[in-house]
């Protein structure tokens, strides 16, 4: 059986570029600021007390708890799937980028009480809703458990 520490150690990976990226342009920019990268890109320093989206940012305060229970239970079901499964590398790749999001935005929650979010891809007036490296993890990740999905299951080692 394979060890799932580097599994593991792919989500600390995560963690650390996400908070990395986000210290910087915390201490970059002010809440709202943004710098114009390219015609279609911009960073900005956007703050989301919300899930994906913005999705229930205007709640009355009870969304900070539920996502941050949301995280941990995740967080524990993907530590126990990486520990059973060890050897199913893409399987354990996807979770891995999804706990290594999950636990960088669960921290924001914590301390901040809020997730930060800073790229921000825009067309023809347009604008996506700002994210972070955390989220980009998460979504990678779900699409490589899609396309796990679709494939034929092998034999584990």
């Amino acid at each position: 059986m394979r060890s799932w520490a580097p599994w593991l150690a792919l989500s600390a990976v995560v963690i650390a570029l996400d908070q990395l990226t986000k210290h910087w342009i915390v201490q970059a920019f002010s809440f709202g600021e943004s710098l114009f990268v390219t015609p279609f890109f911009n960073l900005v320093l956007a703050y989301n007390t919300g899930a994906a989206f913005n999705l229930f940012a205007t709640a009355s305060g009870w969304q900070r708890a539920f996502f941050i229970t949301i995280a941990v239970i995740a967080a524990v079901v993907i530590v126990h799937l990486l520990r059973k499964h060890p050897g199913k590398t893409l399987f354990n790749l996807a979770l891995s980028l999804i706990l290594g999001g999950a636990l960088g935005n669960l921290w924001d929650r914590i301390q901040l009480g809020h997730v930060v979010d800073f790229l921000q891809f825009h067309y023809a007036g347009y604008y996506f809703p700002a994210f972070n490296v955390a989220d980009s993890a998460i979504t990678v990740g779900a699409a490589l458990l899609i396309l796990d999905s679709f494939r034929k299951p092998a034999v584990e080692t």
